[in-house]
C-alpha cells in the first residue's frame, strides 16, 4: 500500500488541518464534541465506532490541543474531553459541512437533523465567506498566495 505524503509541515493551511481533523472519526469526535459528549463510552455509543480507533482520534485530538481532558464533573473515576478554545474555533467548520450536506446530500423535505440557536429555535444563516468590508465573495473572487 502506498503511504500518503505527510502535510504538517507543507506551506498549504488545508494541508495542515486535513493532517489534525482530516478524517471522518476525527470530524465526528468533535461534532459530539460540540453536542455536549463528553466520555468515551458516550462518544462511543454515539459513533459505533471501535474502542481502539476511538481511542487513537481522542489521543490525537488531545495532543493537538483540540481536545484536554479533566476530570470527570460527577467524581466518578471516570475523565472527561472538553473542547479547548482551539477545538472551540472548529465550530465554523463543522456548520459550514453540516449546511453544505443539508443543500447537497438530501433529497427535497427529506428529514434530517438541524441546527438551531437555542434563545430563537431558528435556523442559523447560511455561512458564506466575506470581505473585510462585508460582502459575500465566491471562488472566482479569491487566489492563493504562494509564498516564495
Amino acid at each position: 500500500m502506498k503511504s500518503r505524503k505527510n502535510m504538517s509541515s507543507q506551506p498549504c493551511p488545508v494541508g495542515r488541518s486535513l493532517e489534525v481533523i482530516g478524517d471522518r472519526w476525527s470530524l465526528l469526535v468533535v461534532r459530539d464534541a460540540f453536542d455536549g459528549v463528553r466520555r468515551f463510552s458516550d462518544f462511543q455509543r454515539q459513533l459505533g465506532v471501535a474502542r481502539n480507533i476511538l481511542s487513537e482520534r481522542l489521543r490525537r485530538l488531545v495532543d493537538a490541543g483540540i481536545l484536554a481532558t479533566q476530570p470527570a464533573a460527577d467524581s466518578a473515576a471516570y475523565q472527561e474531553y472538553v473542547l479547548t478554545e482551539q477545538g472551540q474555533a472548529l465550530f465554523p467548520v463543522v456548520v459550514a459541512l453540516r449546511q453544505w450536506g443539508e443543500r447537497h446530500l438530501f433529497a427535497e423535505n427529506e428529514p434530517h437533523s438541524e441546527l438551531v440557536e437555542k434563545a430563537t429555535g431558528e435556523p442559523l444563516d447560511f455561512m458564506a465567506p466575506r470581505t473585510m468590508d462585508g460582502r459575500t465573495v465566491s471562488p472566482d473572487d479569491t487566489e492563493v498566495r504562494k509564498l516564495s
